[in-house]
C-alpha cells in the first residue's frame, strides 16, 4: 500500500516543492500591490506631486524674494530637490503601511500568509511596490518642476539622486511595514505618520540649511536620518551638500539592513499577525 501511494504522490507530505526563490509568486505579489495604488493614481501619484508643488510656490513666494540664496543657489532651486525626495519617502511609508494593516482589519490577512512565499519574498514584494510608488511620485513631481518657471532641477550627479532616493524610499518602506505589523487600526498608522514621519521630514533641512542653526540644533539635525536622505538627494541636483555624503550613504545602508532584519524577524515570528 505504501509503495502504491508513493507512486500516486509526487512529493512526500510536508516536503517543500519550490526550490530557491519563488519568482512567479514574488512577481504576482509585486504586480498586485502596484496595481492596487495605480488604479487610483490621481490620489496616490499626482495628488502628492501637486501638494509638494504648492509647498514650493508658498515658500518661494514667502521666503524666496529679494534674490535670497542658500548654499550659493537661489532659494527655489535649493528647496525643490528636498520637496521631491520628501514626497517620495512619505508615499513609500503610506504604501507600505497600508497592505498588511488593511488585511488585518478586513480579516483577509490570510491572502498574504497562505501563498507559498517565504518571509523574504513577502517583504520584497511589499517593499518593492512601495519603492515603485515613491519613484513614480518623484518622477511626476520632477517633470512638473522642470516646466515650472523660476526653478532649475537639472540633475548633475545622477548616482547621488538614485542612491539617496532609493535609500530614503527603502527606509520609509521598512518603517511603514513595521507600522503595519504593529498597528491594529488606522489610527495607529496615522499616529506614526503625524508624530514621527512628518516631524522628521519637516525638521530635516528641507526648507533651510542646517548651517543656519545653532550648534546644539545642528547636532540634533545630524542625528536625524531624514536629514542625510534629503541633503544627499539635493547634492545630486546642486552639486553641493551640507552633510558628509559618505557618512550619509553608508549610514543609511546600515540602517536599512537593520530595519530589514527587524521586519524579517517580526514577520517570521508572526507577531500581531499569526498570534
Amino acid at each position: 500500500m505504501n509503495d502504491q501511494a508513493s507512486n500516486w504522490v509526487r512529493f512526500a507530505p510536508g516536503k517543500p516543492v519550490l526550490k530557491g526563490v519563488n519568482w512567479g509568486g514574488l512577481r504576482t505579489l509585486y504586480i498586485k500591490e502596484v496595481r492596487r495604488f495605480f488604479k487610483v493614481q490621481m490620489q496616490t501619484v499626482w495628488a502628492p506631486a501637486i501638494t509638494q508643488l504648492l509647498y514650493l510656490v508658498i515658500f518661494t513666494v514667502a521666503l524666496g524674494r529679494g534674490g535670497r540664496t542658500v548654499l550659493g543657489v537661489p532659494f527655489a532651486d535649493f528647496v525643490a530637490p528636498g520637496l521631491i525626495v520628501m514626497a517620495m519617502i512619505q508615499n513609500a511609508f503610506a504604501n507600505a503601511s497600508f497592505s498588511l494593516l488593511v488585511g488585518k482589519i478586513q480579516g483577509n490577512i490570510v491572502d498574504y500568509l497562505m501563498p507559498p512565499l517565504s518571509t523574504g519574498e513577502l517583504i520584497a514584494g511589499l517593499v518593492g511596490a512601495a519603492v515603485t510608488r515613491a519613484f513614480l511620485v518623484g518622477l511626476a513631481l520632477w517633470l512638473v518642476m522642470l516646466l515650472w518657471p523660476g526653478v532649475h532641477v537639472m540633475v548633475r550627479r545622477p548616482e547621488l539622486v538614485l542612491w539617496f532616493g532609493l535609500m530614503g524610499s527603502l527606509m520609509l518602506s521598512f518603517l511603514g511595514l513595521l507600522t503595519s505589523i504593529w498597528a491594529e487600526k488606522f489610527d495607529h498608522a496615522a499616529a506614526v505618520t503625524n508624530f514621527v514621519v512628518m516631524p522628521l521630514s519637516l525638521l530635516s533641512g528641507t526648507f533651510y540649511s542646517v548651517h543656519q542653526l545653532a550648534p546644539a540644533f545642528q547636532k540634533v539635525s545630524h542625528a536625524n536620518p531624514f536629514f542625510y536622505v534629503i541633503s544627499g538627494f539635493r547634492a545630486g541636483f546642486l552639486g553641493t551638500s551640507d552633510s558628509p555624503l559618505l557618512v550619509g550613504a553608508v549610514g543609511l545602508l546600515v540602517l536599512n539592513v537593520a530595519l530589514w532584519a527587524t521586519c524579517y524577524l517580526l514577520l517570521k515570528s508572526g507577531w500581531k499577525i499569526k498570534n
